[in-house]
Formats: structure tokens, C-alpha cells, sequence
């Protein structure tokens, strides 16, 4: 009986043992069924991922060679970029196409939103093929090539911008430097819509003296003034939370190269070699010159005006009407210990006598005496829309189409304003003997300063604008667009505070210039070239 019964139990035994067996087998096989189909599918996943990144780089292959012919020529190619190449190991073909010509329409991406521009756009397809599995991948993307008026910023620099106001100051409108930018002020300085820097973005000075206490604040995307204040010290660019911190605190509003922002380029001819002062210089071998835009232009002494198509000695004839003349040694700039020799053009005048330029733009340029400049007076009232272009210094005299306000700008080696006091025979006195009053200035300027160095600032933004009078309580009154593209050639007298005191700053952008139609004659334009659209049209096999 027990014999019997320890049978029956070793065949059980044998039984449970084989069905464990059995069961570990089954798992097993289903083990590694499971590990190929997820080796299966991880190789699936890396040829996928494989042949996407190719399909990219045909795209990026197609908007650099895209860009490239942009940015030097400042027109498309002939031929659009279309190409077949193997990328990482697929046959990737790519073309472009043209999507029409170009329109006037506003921006709607990026720290560029809402400006004007004329824009074209571009569609390039990707389609890589891999070698491996013949995957397929279709990838597309939209770019602009968009032209922007450069007078819609409020101030806008190719260099370090340094603003450190000492009174409360206001800025509206936006405030770009393809530099570094440097904020700091007396009192404070509120900033109202984007402020952008190619470089970094820091609280104080850039060179000597001291950090300034004064709130600076930037609205953020719901209109807020939320302050650069970070507890007992500044949010900036030095901060390791500055790319989070600024996001969270400005939405946007604030962007330097950690948030990928690029310099913002003027269109320069390759022969300029990249040097945007060669826009107020001689025609001469200088496509960019402002020169070949003039009507009406005064070189060397000589006036010329542009008469069906012919260039026109009308010299005698202006200086006998009263339109210009010239004096040697005429003031004294003591910011530049210079005596100024002066070209004075009348302006209301010259419209009155008939020698108004027909395209809207005059162009002076003189070297023939140690600081030949150019002085605009009685500008009060500009007829109609007029640009004023340089190689020397320009100074205005008085209240500057401050009287039915057109479309005006003056571009300029450097730009002084004088006020309606100003004597020239008080010009080398003290400044007590020099008392400016009130005036009004409406025009876009674009001009030069001097560099800030670990001995002398640059006076910064609040004063690119020059003075040479006791401003002191009066008011200096200005709606525009601030630009400046290089250092001073002629005018490189350093700044400082001795020959002058500051004026009541009532600057404010003036939003004419939102208007394509309400931009002062041959206003400059930078270029821009951004994607606007992305689109994967085909994951799969390869038909």
C-alpha cells in the first residue's frame, strides 16, 4: 500500500516538473519573441529617425544656399536650390519653390512681430530615401526674405547700446543693438515693447563710473512694467537662471543670443566691405551711397541739381537767392575743439525758390576745409517728405519740421542740435553764456558715436543726439526714429559733461512710421530672413 502510494506521488512529481518545463519553455520562446520585436522596432525607429534627420538636413542644405544669396546680392537666386545628395546614409532630393512676389505685409513671428515689411516667401521639400530599410520621409518648410524699415525701432544700434539716463526716461517703441546692451538709470527708464540684443543683455555700464540705482523696467506681453530687479540685485545676462528667469518674467519681450536672437543686418553691396558708413559716403565706387538716391547734392562747395536727367551747376544761382552759403570758421564745436566750417542751407527757402530735391533726398559731401558740416535752418515747416544724407556732421538750427510734420530724416557722420537761441558769436564762451530754449525736432536720425572705453563713456543713447548749450530746465522736444550704425569718422571728439548740460528729454517713436506710406524718402531697411512654417507630409515606405 505505501509502495503503491509513493508511485503515485513520483509520477505526479514527474507530471508538475514536465509542466514547468513546458511553461519556462513557452516563456522563454516568448522572451525572445518579444526581444525581437523590439529589437525590430528600435531598428525601425533609429532608420526612421535616420532618415528624418536627412530629410532636415536637405532642408537646411536648401536655406543656406538660400540665405546665402540673399544676404550677399539682396535678391533670390535664378535658380532656386534644388539638389539630390546622400545624407547619413539616404538619397535625399530637395527643391525650392518661389511663392510669388514680393508684398507689402506685416510680420507675424517672432521679436519682429506687427512691423511692416516687404516680404516673399519660399517653400523647400525634403524627401529622404533610406538605403537601409527604403524608408521615406517628406519634410517641408516655409521662409521669409523680408525687407524692414529701419526707422520702425525707436532706437536701434549696430554696436553696444548703452542707456543710462540720469532724469526718468520713457521709451516707446522697440530697442534692438547687434552689440551688447546696457541698461541703467538715475531715476528710472521704462522701455514699453521689445527690447533685443544679438550680444547680451546686462544691468549698469559697460565702461567707467558707477551702477546707477533707478528702476528699469520692460512691459511684458500683457502690458505690464515689470522691473529687471531680482530681489537686492538686477536679472542680466551674468545670472545663471537669466534664459528661464526672463522668459517667465517678460514672456518674450526680452531676448538676447541665450533666446537666439541675431543681429538684425543692414543690406550692404560686398564691395562696402560690411562698413554701413558707407551709406553717407561718396558715391564714388559706392553702390550704397546715399548720393545715388539725391536730386539735389552739394559736393566740395559745388550745388548740383538733377534737371531732366542732367546734372545742373545752380551754385551761383542759390547763393544769389539766398538758399545757401558758406562760411569759414563760422562757430565753435567745443565737444569737438573744432571751428566749423559751415555750408548753411536754408530750407524754407529752398523750396520756395524751386531748388527742392524731386526724389525727396540731398546728399552733401565736403573736404575742403579742416571740419566742413552741413547747418539746416528755418526747417520748420518741410514741404514734403525730405531725406537729408551726410559725410560731414550736420546741425540743425531751430525747430525742425516741427509745422505740419512730413515724413523727415537726416543721416549724418553726427547730428547737433541747436536751438533757436543759439549765437555763433557766443559759441566759444561758457555755457552759462549759451541758454538754449525750448525746440522741437521731428525727424528720424541715423548717425555715429564714439566707442566706450574703461576711461570715457560714450554719453550712451541720451546723448547720440548732440548739444553744445545750457539745456538745463528747457525743453528738447523729439518724435522719430533713433539709429546708430557706426563710430564716427569726422565728429570723434569725445563726450563730457563740461560744454553742455542736458535737456528735458521729451523723445518718444512716432508711430507714423507704422505706416509703409508715412516713411521718410529712401528710408534704409534691414534684412531678414526667418522660417515661418513646417510640415512632415509622408512618413513611410518608399513607393
Amino acid at each position: 500500500m505505501n509502495n503503491l502510494l509513493l508511485k503515485s506521488e513520483r509520477g505526479f512529481a514527474t507530471l508538475i516538473a514536465l509542466l514547468m518545463v513546458g511553461m519556462l519553455t513557452l516563456l522563454g520562446i516568448a522572451a525572445l519573441s518579444t526581444s525581437d520585436d523590439e529589437v525590430n522596432i528600435a531598428g525601425n525607429a533609429y532608420n526612421e529617425m535616420r532618415t528624418f534627420y536627412a530629410a532636415e538636413g536637405g532642408l537646411e542644405a536648401a536655406a543656406a544656399a538660400l540665405q546665402t544669396e540673399w544676404d550677399s546680392t539682396g535678391v533670390p537666386p535664378m535658380l532656386m536650390p534644388t539638389e539630390t545628395r546622400e545624407i547619413n546614409n539616404c538619397v535625399v532630393t530637395y527643391g525650392t519653390a518661389d511663392n510669388g512676389p514680393a508684398t507689402q505685409d506685416v510680420l507675424s513671428t517672432g521679436t519682429l512681430t506687427g512691423l511692416h515689411a516687404l516680404v516673399k516667401s519660399f517653400t523647400i521639400t525634403s524627401v529622404a530615401v533610406s538605403q537601409n530599410d527604403h524608408g521615406k520621409m517628406e519634410l517641408s518648410q516655409t521662409f521669409q526674405t523680408a525687407l524692414v524699415p529701419l526707422f520702425q525701432f525707436a532706437v536701434f544700434y549696430e554696436n553696444d547700446l548703452e542707456i543710462a539716463p540720469g532724469p526718468a526716461m520713457t521709451l516707446a517703441g522697440r530697442v534692438h543693438s547687434n552689440g551688447n546692451l546696457w541698461l541703467q538709470a538715475g531715476t528710472s527708464l521704462q522701455m514699453d515693447s521689445y527690447v533685443t540684443s544679438a550680444g547680451s543683455i546686462y544691468h549698469g555700464r559697460k565702461g567707467a563710473g558707477g551702477v546707477a540705482s533707478g528702476d528699469v523696467t520692460v512691459k511684458d506681453l500683457s502690458g505690464a512694467d515689470v522691473s529687471m530687479k531680482d530681489g537686492a540685485n538686477w536679472l542680466d545676462a551674468d545670472d545663471s537662471y537669466w534664459y528661464d528667469s526672463s522668459v517667465t518674467r517678460w514672456q518674450g519681450m526680452v531676448q538676447d543670443s541665450e533666446h537666439g536672437q541675431e543681429a538684425l543686418n543692414v543690406p550692404l553691396n560686398a564691395s562696402a566691405g560690411g562698413d554701413p558708413h558707407k551709406l553717407i559716403d561718396r558715391g564714388s565706387g559706392n553702390p550704397d551711397s546715399y548720393e545715388h538716391h539725391a536730386t539735389l547734392k552739394f559736393i566740395d562747395g559745388q550745388a548740383l541739381q538733377l534737371v531732366g536727367g542732367i546734372w545742373t551747376d545752380v551754385t551761383a544761382n542759390m547763393i544769389a537767392d539766398g538758399v545757401i552759403s558758406f562760411n569759414a570758421n563760422q562757430f565753435t564745436d567745443q565737444r569737438e575743439n573744432a571751428q566749423v566750417d559751415v555750408m548753411e542751407l536754408d530750407v524754407d527757402l529752398m523750396y520756395s525758390q524751386g531748388y527742392a530735391p524731386t526724389s525727396g533726398v540731398i546728399y552733401f559731401a565736403d573736404s575742403t576745409s579742416d571740419y566742413p558740416a552741413l547747418r539746416l535752418r528755418s526747417g520748420s515747416q518741410v514741404d514734403a517728405g525730405l531725406t537729408v544724407a551726410s559725410a560731414n556732421p550736420v546741425y540743425t538750427l531751430g525747430n525742425y519740421n516741427s509745422v505740419d510734420k512730413k515724413p523727415a530724416a537726416i543721416l549724418a557722420d553726427a547730428v547737433t542740435f541747436l536751438s533757436g537761441s543759439w549765437d555763433d558769436s557766443k559759441s566759444a564762451m561758457t555755457k552759462s553764456d549759451r541758454i538754449a530754449t525750448n525746440t522741437t525736432v521731428n525727424a528720424s536720425y541715423l548717425t555715429g558715436n564714439t566707442e566706450t572705453t574703461d576711461a570715457n563713456y560714450n554719453g550712451g543713447f541720451e546723448n547720440l543726439p548732440r548739444f553744445l548749450e545750457e539745456w538745463s530746465g528747457r525743453d528738447f522736444n523729439w518724435l522719430g526714429s533713433a539709429v546708430c550704425l557706426w563710430n564716427s569718422v569726422q565728429a570723434n571728439g569725445l563726450w563730457n559733461g563740461t560744454y553742455y548740460s542736458p535737456p528735458n528729454r521729451n523723445w518718444a517713436y512716432d508711430p507714423d512710421l507704422n505706416d509703409p506710406n508715412k516713411l521718410p524718402p529712401e528710408t534704409p531697411m534691414i534684412r531678414v530672413f526667418q522660417r515661418i512654417g513646417w510640415q512632415q507630409k509622408y512618413v513611410g515606405p518608399a513607393n
